[in-house]
């Protein structure tokens, strides 16, 4: 009897309180995450109509006013409906297996929906075929040893140079593609379909880290909010999608293999690592996310996996150099390539901080109630997903700092930012479907208010 009394009973008084004061400076900081928002916008109207070239129609996103719906569109609002209704339960529930399966599909539905919203012409085919992007240069390329041996010849702005995405990173996603090309897979509709294939392991592979931590609680009470991250929208169809799957599944590979004794996490370390390497190839600021697995060696402290792991690095980098390509040499033509084109009249000053308005729509409010919560009381959250966040955070500060990505951070930085999906699990449990919610509105909002570009 005392028991049922006790189980029934109203939640006492001073945690109600509690409770209540948490939600509303969570709030507070959506409010302010809001307010940067509207303040990057009106001062980037400001530097335009002051004749400053900054290069975008709506600041601080690269994107254009232009409501609309799409074939996406129902499609899009019914998988949001699934996830928020349905999603934590199964989190908590499901074996792991299966569950991984229906996130990274319902992770699919998800990014595919939000990128057919635009239409199949605008969403899908001319992202990755424009002018400017990596499919335009595939017919230029006789033979992937001479792309790579003749790759930085073509890096600087003069005639006959890369196309802006291709010059601006290093050559390992214009192999992707060509080598798409040559075993028959090449094409628009294919590039588009790799990208979001990849960007739609983010999630689970995110969760496969954790677990492999010995963390799955967080990761169960994340998943559902990889899912609905409002960056989706830039995962379908942008090659940074690609990135961010690569590194979501190289971090993955390495936190499997160093968690197994002796040799037996060697195979899953040595593909981690190779993902891992051929990630430094595919951009140039990919090198910051080191410090995520270097999280994972130095929780998981295992030196046999770690050692393969380096190995395939190592390998990876000097197959590319072996070829004719130094990576270091790249960058340094980077540098002054993007002070040749559109960095030289975009202001640091402003972009410092408008790019953080573009991350705080990449992430949505779920993540600054989380990111609050875990700067106030960082011991709720386990060991492993508080130093993968911090690694995260110190990531995108780098990244911000050094000037090599002045706007445009909404779909360049998504391989660091959706990491930051992991302070969501600090959410109460009994608001999770409201934050949910808010992740889904604000992507379905962004989705169809404006035409995203890149």
């Amino acid at each position: 009897m005392s028991t049922e009394l006790s189980a029934s009973s109203p939640e006492p008084a001073p945690a109600r309180r509690a409770g209540f004061a948490a939600l509303s400076a969570d709030l507070l900081v959506v409010l302010g995450g809001a307010l940067l928002v509207w303040r990057a916008g009106v001062v980037g109207q400001r530097l335009l109509d002051r004749g400053v070239n900054i290069y975008l129609d709506f600041p601080p996103l690269f994107a254009s006013w232009a409501p609309h719906t799409g074939p996406g569109t129902i499609p899009a609002v019914a998988v949001a409906l699934a996830v928020v209704l349905g999603g934590p339960v199964l989190a908590r529930r499901m074996r792991w297996g299966p569950l991984l399966g229906i996130t990274y599909l319902a992770s699919l539905a998800w990014t595919a929906s939000l990128t057919l919203v635009d239409g199949w012409k605008h969403g899908v085919l001319t992202k990755l075929a424009g002018n400017k992007n990596y499919l335009a240069e595939i017919d230029r390329v006789e033979s992937i040893p001479g792309l790579l041996a003749t790759f930085t010849d073509r890096i600087l702005l003069e005639p006959g140079s890369w196309a802006v995405h291709v010059a601006g990173h290093p050559p390992g996603a214009l192999v992707v593609f060509v080598w798409m090309e040559r075993i028959g897979l090449g094409g628009f509709v294919a590039g588009a379909v790799l990208c979001v294939l990849a960007g739609a392991t983010v999630g689970i592979g995110i969760a496969t880290t954790l677990r492999a931590l010995g963390e799955e609680g967080t990761a169960r009470k994340i998943l559902p909010f990889t899912v609905l991250m409002p960056g989706a929208v830039w995962v379908g169809v942008s090659a940074d999608g690609l990135f961010a799957g690569v590194l979501t599944c190289g971090v993955a590979l390495l936190a499997v293999g160093s968690t197994k004794r002796g040799w037996r996490g060697a195979p899953a370390a040595l593909a981690g690592g190779l993902l891992l390497g051929f990630m430094l190839f595919l951009s140039y600021g990919l090198v910051l996310a080191g410090l995520l697995p270097l999280v994972v060696l130095v929780l998981t402290r295992r030196v046999r996996p770690a050692l393969v792991a380096v190995v395939a690095v190592v390998g990876v980098v000097v197959t590319f150099a072996a070829h004719g390509f130094w990576w270091y040499e790249g960058y340094q033509l980077v540098h002054e390539r993007y002070y040749q084109g559109i960095a030289a009249t975009r202001p640091y000053g402003y972009f410092a901080w408008a790019n953080l308005a573009c991350l705080v729509l990449a992430v949505g409010p779920a993540v600054l109630a989380g990111l609050r919560r875990l700067a106030f009381a960082p011991r709720r959250m386990a060991l492993g997903a508080r130093l993968l966040t911090v690694s995260t955070l110190l990531c995108l500060l780098a990244a911000d700092l050094s000037g090599m990505s002045k706007a445009e951070v909404e779909r360049i930085w998504l391989p660091y930012s959706l990491w930051l999906v992991l302070p969501c699990a600090l959410l109460p449990r009994r608001h999770v479907k409201w934050w949910l919610a808010a992740q889904a509105i604000l992507a379905l909002l962004i989705n169809h208010l404006l035409r995203t570009r890149w």
